[in-house]
């Protein structure tokens, strides 16, 4: 009889005390390789992964102070399938500005500001959408810059850095199309933790 197949008197204590029948590992058969099965469920929820979300990094300042540069970002896919984008939604997308033949397009990262319909205009260091100013406590600092009052097209959406006076987005090339948003941020996954 070889060591592994004799039970010991320790595993016959382990199993035998009350207090320890509680535990999972009086059978170590959760410790078992995974079959066919197990393989398959695992091969499903990598395709669904790759399919639904992916994992970007942020390359410029642009979305400071709620994005820093060299963050790695989880950004989701299948949202929009079903609803439309909100406001306040943070968005990544295909340059609106490139020609939708050219393969190796920009991806940009901003926040939705404004949808279809909406009057959008910067004046004075503030956002005004439909007359009203807006109250945005997570942007870098007020923008320095004005734009005149513009309306977002039906299909459309206003999208601006939180970093406005670094920021390439709606008020230089006007409303994005829907059509270029690939999806929408969901969470940093690589900043540490603040104790």
């Amino acid at each position: 009889m070889s060591f592994l197949s004799r039970p010991s008197s320790l595993s016959h204590f382990l199993i035998a005390y009350p207090s320890l029948r509680w535990m999972p590992c009086q059978s170590w058969g959760f410790l078992r390789w995974p079959g066919l099965d197990g393989f398959m469920r695992l091969l499903v929820v990598f395709l669904l992964w790759s399919m639904l979300s992916e994992i970007r990094f942020i390359p410029s300042s642009s979305m400071y102070p709620t994005l820093r540069v060299g963050d790695r970002i989880i950004v989701e896919k299948a949202s929009y399938y079903i609803r439309s984008p909100a406001i306040n939604d943070i968005v990544t997308f295909f340059d609106p500005t490139q020609p939708s033949e050219d393969t190796e397009k920009n991806v940009f990262i901003k926040r939705i500001v404004a949808k279809a319909g909406d009057f959008v205009e910067v004046n004075n260091g503030l956002l005004y959408v439909n007359g009203i100013p807006q109250k945005e406590d997570f942007i870098a600092e007020p923008p320095k810059y004005t734009s005149n009052l513009a309306r977002v097209p039906k299909g459309h959406v206003y999208v601006l850095g939180d970093n406005r006076n670094k920021s390439y987005d709606s008020h230089f090339w006007g409303s994005l199309p829907m059509k270029n948003i690939i999806g929408r941020f969901v969470t940093c996954c690589n900043r540490p933790s603040k104790r």
